[in-house]
């Protein structure tokens, strides 16, 4: 999808340069005062998703010109193309199909669409008699014992998708197994996590798309040591201690990994949108193969709102362009993400990955420098502790910084004097931050501006579809934002040149070993010296 559109070049845009100096002097609590309606007219449903933006440094006119900004570009025909399986991925030359694992027969007019459907369903079906099997107590080690211990080994979306999901969704794990995560190249990581297990009773879940990821594959050695340390398992990685979950079944076939343990997904899902796929073993483990259905169906639901609901009541498209208000047009250098539920606590990591690699770009579809900031940093933490720690800045610092409140409105795991204060806390400070406070006489240091945006965002409570919805919400948003940017979302190339230049300092052959600057050589001489 070749494109010669600028952002910069629409009339909406020069609409909002203009709305950005008016900006400067108005405030949120004026237009409350303006407008009885602010809230009904800022706010918009979907499911059981609840978002209140209406506490932000938008006027109706500043939205309606979003709006517009939205409708000048491609967005639509982008999304369209997105969702019948065309090639938007121009510069890898794929389709982006993640909502087809979770699509229902039909969605999507053609036969291709729903052969990607009957495909989906094919694949998962293995995850469904694997996770019953292991959660049953029927899946046995080489001893003869029941699996009691999952170790899902992969990195990125094979992950940061299903560590999240497990820790969100925890009210329904399943209570005789025990999930772990293990990505990081660090060997402090696995070792001391292998040193608590038994290796009769554990499983490795090797998740990756390839299977030829360095740090992956590193770590499954590690545990390959240890059951043959521990156990005398030669060639452990054929035996029942381990599955592999990949896009690439003659590299897991190579592996060792019998044909039998492995769940394969489609080399057209992306890593950052895989835990939808096979890759979410872990999760079905965790809490059920109904519960993982609940969870894409939830998605779904959500991928079903983008495509349907007009742009001023589309909840994706409504984060999307007030990211770009701040980000393009007020000079906001960040977000934040602030879950008031501390099942949550790795929402803002996994959002890191899925915003900050898709649109992290300087290069537009059609090759050109991008004359624009594009994607903002995200950052965050669970609230009640980001009061004790950075909501200093954000109260009284002078950097803009737009938050993102999240809860869920109803918790069964706590009880109502718990919930209701954790709530509390999270509408005063929404609260707070917009109204601010005059400094007492003679004391400026209790000043606050104010004047500071911020969405709340209510899910009724975290169920696995309300969850899906979630995650299937911020995917979207992501997409909004590079279809407006004018920038290809789904890419990577930003990692690639660290990656190359490891594998060339490292290099056991001099040939093939990279020339070192001054400052690397002299790094690797002192850490030398320590050994």
């Amino acid at each position: 999808m070749t494109t010669t559109y600028s952002p910069t070049s629409t009339a909406a845009w020069a609409q909002l340069e203009q709305q950005a100096i008016h900006a400067k002097h108005e405030t949120i609590s004026d237009y409350f005062a303006q407008d009885n309606n602010r809230v009904s007219q800022l706010s918009v449903q979907s499911g059981e998703l609840f978002l209140d933006f209406s506490k932000n440094l938008i006027s109706q006119k500043t939205w309606q010109a979003l709006l517009a900004l939205a409708a000048e570009s491609p967005l639509n025909a982008h999304r369209a193309a997105m969702f019948s399986g065309d090639v938007i991925n121009n510069t890898e030359s794929r389709a982006v199909l993640h909502a087809a694992l979770r699509a229902e027969s039909g969605d999507q007019p053609g036969s291709e669409a729903d052969q990607r459907v009957a495909l989906v369903k094919q694949q998962l079906e293995g995850v469904k008699q694997v996770s019953d099997k292991i959660r049953s107590g029927n899946w046995l080690g080489s001893t003869g014992k029941a699996i009691t211990d999952v170790i899902n080994i992969g990195i990125g979306g094979s992950d940061l998708g299903p560590k999240l999901a497990c820790s969100a969704l925890q009210e329904f794990a399943h209570p005789d197994i025990n999930l772990h995560f293990i990505s990081n190249v660090d060997g402090a990581e696995i070792l001391s996590l292998l040193k608590m297990l038994n290796p009769e009773t554990t499983l490795i879940a090797l998740a990756s798309k390839t299977f030829t990821t360095q740090e992956t594959l590193l770590n499954a050695k590690t545990a390959r040591d240890w059951f043959a340390n521990t156990l005398g398992l030669k060639n452990a990685q054929s035996s029942r201690h381990f599955v592999g979950l990949t896009a690439n079944r003659e590299n897991a076939l190579a592996y060792g990994i019998p044909d039998a343990q492995i769940l394969e997904f489609a080399e057209w899902v992306g890593g950052r949108y895989s835990l939808w796929s096979s890759i979410g073993l872990s999760i079905a483990i965790a809490i059920g193969y109904d519960k993982f259905k609940d969870m894409l169906a939830g998605a779904r639901e959500m991928d079903l709102h983008f495509q349907e609901a007009p742009a001023e009541k589309n909840m994706p498209v409504v984060l999307a362009l007030l990211g770009i208000w701040y980000n393009n047009f007020l000079g906001a250098q960040s977000t934040a993400v602030i879950p008031y539920c501390e099942r949550l606590l790795l929402l803002p990591s996994y959002l890191q990955q899925l915003d900050m690699e898709s649109n992290g770009k300087s290069v537009t579809r059609d090759g050109q420098s991008v004359g624009y900031d594009t994607g903002a940093i995200l950052w965050g933490q669970t609230g009640t502790n980001g009061q004790h720690a950075f909501f200093q800045l954000l109260h009284q610092g002078t950097r803009l910084v737009p938050i993102d409140f999240i809860a869920a409105a109803v918790d069964h795991l706590s009880n109502d004097e718990h919930h209701r204060v954790l709530l509390g806390n999270m509408l005063a400070q929404s609260s707070a931050l917009m109204f601010g406070q005059s400094a007492p006489d003679e004391e400026p240091h209790r000043y606050y501006a104010g004047n500071k945006p911020s969405n709340v965002l209510l899910l009724k409570t975290l169920s696995a579809k309300n969850f899906g919805a979630l995650i299937a919400l911020y995917e979207h948003k992501v997409f909004v934002q590079g279809s407006i940017w004018n920038i290809n979302s789904f890419d990577q190339w930003g990692v690639e040149l660290g990656k190359k230049m490891a594998n060339a300092l490292l290099a056991d052959d001099a040939d093939n070993k990279a020339p070192m600057d001054a400052s690397t050589a002299a790094l690797f001489a002192y850490i030398d010296a320590c050994d």
